[in-house]
């Protein structure tokens, strides 16, 4: 019986074959086939759905020299109207602490311990932010 088993245990031992496992990596940037550079590349650009605002086309090349000169024309327009503003509400420069309205704008003007404090709130939209000049 011992014969037996030693005579099947030795015919498999015999019998058995084995093979190397090799890993070659698919990307190139790693060692891969340069081939399938191509293949990675229009994969991925195909699952992105992110854009690149750099890539898109910005209205000013769009548009054409009157409609850019009209578009900075307001925007001057609308600075001297915001600076008059300004002024007219602030004086000089000087913030006094306080609620102020602009149109849709809400200005609550606060001193902290980290100095003064700006909240600007857009009525319209919800938007907010916050401004804090330190203390000099």
């Amino acid at each position: 019986m011992k014969f037996i088993l030693f005579f099947i245990f030795m015919l498999g031992a015999t019998t058995t074959q084995a093979q190397d496992l090799v890993y070659k990596p698919i990307n190139p940037a790693f060692g891969g086939d340069t081939f399938n550079y191509q293949w990675l590349l229009s994969s991925a650009q195909a699952q992105n759905s992110f854009t690149d605002p750099k890539n898109q086309n910005s209205d000013r090349s769009d548009r054409s020299e009157l409609e850019n000169f009209t578009q900075s024309l307001n925007s001057q327009l609308l600075g001297q109207v915001s600076r008059k503003l300004f002024t007219t509400q602030f004086g000089d420069l000087t913030l006094q602490p306080g609620t102020y309205s602009f149109g849709s704008l809400a200005l609550d003007i606060y001193t902290s311990n980290e100095g003064l404090v700006i909240n600007i709130l857009d009525t319209n939209t919800g938007e907010q932010t916050q401004i804090i000049i330190p203390n000099s």
